[in-house]
């Protein structure tokens, strides 16, 4: 049995994953801040819920205890959990809201997947350990140039540094960690809160990637960053 970890996964892109991860056989763990929510998308669901902040250490350290009483051990974790910069423009932003976004687009991914390595290493299912960091082609630089592409007409400073670094990250670690294979997803223009649901992809449409990623076998490789279509131009 497959045992999988993810992070914001009480609504949107994370929850849905989780529901097509369950269906395909995997264990499925829901993260999520909010233990009220939480508890109630993984009742939904027939997950178990693991309440988790990504941006606090202590709250992590005891998803980690958590999940190590619990089942031992963790075959797949998604980082999905992040948040959009503030709306307004860009001339406004602050450093403080700097720091807030890429604390939970970011540092959280640092964060999470260290604490959680201890656990991945034990992975028993076949395909060995694997860590999805789900990122966006907002933080391409192909693609937020391309006037064909819906990402060049979007301007949100803070949110596509953060995964433009997201992916920087995920081939960093891929590359640092062998033994562990470490992909991000770019879910496409998906309608979710994010976007006040302007998105022209379903949710089911935007998690293509990230279960691929989540159920591909190990021949797929490590360090890539892919959509529903293929490979991203990065």
């Amino acid at each position: 049995m497959t045992i999988t970890f993810i992070t914001g996964a009480n609504k949107g892109l994370g929850y849905e994953a989780a529901r097509r991860l369950i269906e395909a056989g995997h264990t499925v763990l829901l993260g999520a801040r909010d233990a009220d929510r939480g508890r109630a998308a993984a009742d939904e669901l027939g997950a178990r819920f693991v309440r988790i902040d990504v941006t606090d250490d202590a709250s992590v350290e005891a998803a980690v205890a958590d999940i190590a009483a619990h089942e031992g051990s963790l075959d797949v974790l998604i980082n999905n959990a992040g948040v959009m910069q503030p709306l307004v423009p860009a001339e406004q932003l602050r450093g403080a809201d700097a720091l807030a976004v890429f604390d939970a687009n970011v540092v959280s991914i640092l964060r999470v997947t260290n604490a959680f390595l201890p656990l991945l290493r034990r992975a028993a299912a076949p395909g060995g350990p694997r860590i999805v960091n789900v990122s966006s082609g907002m933080g391409s630089l192909a693609l937020t140039h391309d006037p064909e592409r819906v990402e060049s007409q979007i301007v949100a400073p803070l949110y596509t540094a953060s995964k433009a670094a997201v992916t920087m990250l995920t081939t960093q670690y891929a590359k640092a960690l062998p033994e562990v294979r470490v992909n991000a997803a770019d879910p496409g223009y998906t309608a979710t809160d994010l976007n006040g649901n302007r998105g022209t992809q379903t949710v089911t449409e935007g998690t293509d990637a990230i279960v691929t990623l989540a159920t591909e076998p190990a021949a797929a490789g490590t360090g890539r960053i892919i959509d529903r279509f293929g490979p991203v131009r990065w």
